[in-house]
């Protein structure tokens, strides 16, 4: 989307949350001294484009250097967001999930190499060869409780841990245990229940005592909708159909579990990053164990790869109109912290942030197009499956528009190549012989593969595809999808 009425009032409002740039050397700094300007830069950017809010966090040596709100934390009330805000992390929750495991096991009281069995009896014979190694790493082969379709009516509904296992307790394995990898919510919901059993306290009150507490993060927690939370922001998701804001649907809190049930702030996840860094919450052979890559990219909580020529350790989480991310860089000592209250994917403002940080060139070279030649990219493409798009020149860029992202706006960098600075994409315009624009090529993450091939079509084909509802486009390329699954090989 674009403006909002707001955006005024927030975008003078939130400057006041940055760091000055004259606190610098007193609380850190990045090694590109135009950070604070470019940073600023880009999340104004994601504001103008897709009206995001939330709040963000870069530190240095566990010292902010960048700490600011952006953005409503209640659109109805037009309240605005700050650091201090509390925001549900989704999947974040994992790596204390599993940092509580671990704290177990050095106590003495597990083995990661247990299996699930010893600790839920009623474990199905299926299960038999599952570990809490391969629940922690996603290798266990169990379903994800959050894929079944029965899950949406559970979700509104109160749960316990063992009613949700239930769910999953009878469907067959996706694979043998060990033997292949599916990110699931399954393994921390069982995890969550070992960790019950084991300590003799819910899970929610083991981490007070264990974490929380212990470490001053006063404003992180296991969310209750039910309780009065102070500087709780309000989360959002855009429609389906329409693409503006609607509130989240009513959903009970007691489905996520240790898979994705805590809210924290900005400041609470840096005092965890520096708990962590300082050995505060485990031994230094748990720590390795956590942040190891088991050959699939993840360790125990947490995604373990490469960004900016450095290793980088993170997690991402998505529940109900929010979105988060918390990436760290052992080696420039970097924390990047970006929590959305609404249901934009985060990973690029994150991922840009620390770049800026690091002093790497974050966007690709922009090669300015005539208005002529932007004119021959715009009309309406069709990838065959959901996605519809209709580009259109704006302001010296293209502008388009889907389903799950609003407007989208994408950068020429020459050669009828176009890039995302809000959403990490690549565009690459085909022609014919004649030189007529035939489609277009689309790499999701500036990566190959995969690619979407787009095929032009004509402005009443494009209409038509456009009026097909989403969620009906959504569901015929299912079909088509499973359709597909389902035919004999040639």
């Amino acid at each position: 989307m674009g403006k909002t009425a707001s955006g005024g009032l927030l975008a003078a409002g939130a400057m006041a949350l940055a760091c000055p740039q004259g606190a610098l050397a007193a609380t850190g700094a990045c090694p590109n001294p135009a950070f604070q300007k470019q940073a600023q830069a880009a999340i104004q950017l994601h504001q103008r484009e897709v009206d995001s809010s939330g709040a963000a966090l870069v530190a240095v040596d566990g010292k902010p250097v960048l700490r600011r709100g952006f953005g409503l934390a209640d659109r109805e009330l037009g309240v605005p967001n700050t650091p201090q805000m509390k925001f549900r992390i989704g999947s974040i929750t994992k790596q204390f999930t599993a940092a509580a495991i671990l704290q177990l096991q050095e106590a003495g009281k597990l083995q990661l190499d247990d299996p699930i069995s010893k600790y839920y009896p009623e474990a199905p014979p299926a299960w038999s060869k599952v570990t809490l190694r391969h629940l922690l790493t996603h290798t266990s082969g169990i379903p994800s409780y959050t894929d079944l379709p029965e899950f949406a009516q559970a979700s509104r509904l109160p749960q316990t841990t063992d009613s949700l296992i239930k769910l999953i307790r009878d469907k067959p394995l996706q694979f043998e245990p060990g033997k292949g990898f599916y990110y699931d919510n399954s393994g921390y919901l069982l995890l969550t229940y070992v960790i019950e059993k084991v300590s003799g306290e819910p899970y929610a009150d083991y981490l007070q005592r264990r974490l929380f507490q212990p470490l001053g993060m006063n404003d992180t927690g296991y969310d209750n909708t039910s309780q009065i939370l102070p500087g709780r922001a309000r989360g959002y998701e855009r429609g389906l159909e329409d693409r503006i804001w609607h509130n989240i649907r009513p959903t009970d809190m007691t489905w996520p579990q240790g898979a994705g049930g805590l809210y924290s702030t900005v400041d609470d996840l840096l005092k965890w990053d520096q708990a962590l860094s300082s050995g505060r919450v485990l031994k230094p052979e748990s720590q390795k164990a956590m942040f190891a890559d088991y050959g699939r990219g993840y360790g125990f909580g947490w995604y373990v790869d490469q960004q900016w020529g450095q290793e980088r350790i993170w997690h991402g989480g998505d529940i109900d109109g929010f979105s988060t991310q918390f990436q760290r860089y052992p080696k420039a000592r970097l924390t990047v912290v970006v929590l959305f209250n609404e249901s934009t994917p985060p990973a690029k403002l994150a991922v840009d942030l620390a770049g800026l940080c690091l002093g790497a060139e974050v966007y690709p070279h922009e090669v300015a197009e005539t208005a002529a030649d932007l004119r021959r990219y715009a009309g309406y493409y069709d990838s065959g499956s959901a996605s519809v798009l209709k580009i259109e020149p704006r302001d010296g860029v293209l502008a388009t528009r889907n389903f799950q992202t609003g407007d989208t706006h994408l950068y020429p960098s020459g050669g009828g190549t176009f890039f995302g600075k809000t959403f990490d994409v690549r565009v690459a315009f085909e022609a014919g012989a004649d030189g007529q624009v035939t489609g277009m090529l689309l790499t999701p993450g500036g990566k190959t593969p995969p690619t979407l091939s787009y095929k032009r079509v004509d402005p009443a084909e494009g209409e038509r595809l456009l009026a097909v509802p989403v969620a009906q486009r959504l569901a015929n390329a299912r079909a088509k999808a499973a359709a597909a699954a389902k035919a004999p090989a040639p």
